[in-house]
């Protein structure tokens, strides 16, 4: 099979599964978002604790910025309320299989999950030019950006940190670890995402 012709069905096949989704019922896209906060959980505890800081590495950044290339604006935000709000309900799956309500350092993260993967879906819905690579990397890094904004307010008010601690505490020290990730993930979207509507 010629390269072209491969290519031809590549892009069929995309674009097939998102009118797909975009065809489902609103339980079954409400399904889908449960299926991704699981997803959330079990990265979250892919942990690595730094010794300077309360703030861990963890896989959630991943899955949340998925979570919007994969389910777009609306479901994707919801995935994340509904890993969030299980886990402020006591499920133990935020980073370490911790549960309860976010409010020590870290929880400003968690809120920031739920507008991250918002705004990845939304601006990839309604805007076939940020589906290039270059296009999903900026995004990428623009929800990482939300991410961090919501932690580090947290952190600062929890840890009574002035900018530079909290930006060495919360922040600095996980931008190339997500930088990394955004990029998968934007690698991924570039592959799996139709540059037509």
């Amino acid at each position: 099979m010629a390269a072209a012709e491969l290519a031809a069905r590549w892009r069929a096949v995309r674009l097939e599964f998102f009118r797909w989704r975009a065809a489902l019922s609103v339980a079954e896209k409400v399904a889908l978002s449960a299926g991704m906060a699981v997803f959330t959980g079990l990265v979250a505890q892919v942990r690595i604790p730094l010794p300077f800081t309360p703030v861990p590495i963890t896989g959630q950044v991943f899955a949340v910025l998925l979570a919007g290339v994969l389910l777009g604006g609306t479901y994707g935000a919801l995935s994340q309320l509904m890993y969030v709000a299980a886990g402020a309900a006591g499920l133990p799956w935020f980073a370490g299989w911790a549960g309860g309500l976010p409010l020590g350092p870290t929880g400003g993260y968690l809120f920031g999950f739920i507008p991250a993967a918002a705004l990845i879906g939304w601006l990839t819905e309604r805007h076939i030019k940020l589906r290039s690579l270059a296009g999903q990397a900026s995004l990428m890094m623009l929800a990482v950006g939300v991410i961090y904004l919501f932690g580090a307010v947290q952190f600062a008010l929890v840890m009574r940190t002035g900018l530079w601690a909290t930006l060495v505490g919360a922040v600095l020290p996980f931008i190339g670890v997500d930088a990394i990730k955004a990029l998968a993930v934007a690698c991924l979207s570039n592959v799996l995402l139709p540059k037509e509507s």
